[in-house]
């Protein structure tokens, strides 16, 4: 299981996204004080109290434990394949939902609040790292897919 490729892909897309989780994904600082978005929680205080959704921290969390969960269904290839492409999606939505949500959260406080700046985190960037990872590891397993049925005919 683990001398396979794609289980080190899945394994740093597990990774990246547990970054995601526990690191912040954007910073607003208005003056001397700051207002930290992480996953689950807004952390700081900078005069306004802005909603958080919890389900954008809930789609960042089933997208860090379906690679995990991905990594041992290693005999079943296609299936394997098919949560990948699942977790791309889920991905690519969790990553314009970032995106949105720190832009919208932005123009949201410099309506009330003068004088914002705003810095996307790293995390941000990791579910665009995630998707490169398990890319590569639909590759690996539909060459192990391919490498088995060109076995199956041989005999």
């Amino acid at each position: 299981m683990i001398q396979r490729i794609q289980t080190i892909y899945l394994l740093l897309a597990t990774v990246a996204m547990s970054l995601t989780l526990f690191l912040p994904l954007a910073t607003i600082w208005q003056g001397g004080n700051e207002l930290v978005v992480k996953a689950f929680f807004l952390d700081g205080e900078i005069g306004f109290k802005a909603p958080l959704p919890i389900y954008m921290g809930i789609v960042l969390a089933v997208a860090t434990l379906l690679p995990l969960v991905t990594i041992f269904l290693f005999k079943s290839r296609l299936t394997q394949i098919r949560l990948c492409v699942s977790e791309i999606v889920l991905l690519l939505g969790s990553a314009t939902f970032i995106a949105l949500y720190c832009y919208r959260l932005c123009d949201l406080l410099s309506e009330v609040i003068a004088d914002i700046n705003f810095t996307l985190g790293i995390a941000s960037l990791m579910p665009v790292v995630a998707i490169i990872l398990v890319s590569l590891a639909i590759r690996g397993i539909a060459k192990d897919e391919a490498l088995v049925r060109s076995l199956d005919r041989i005999r």
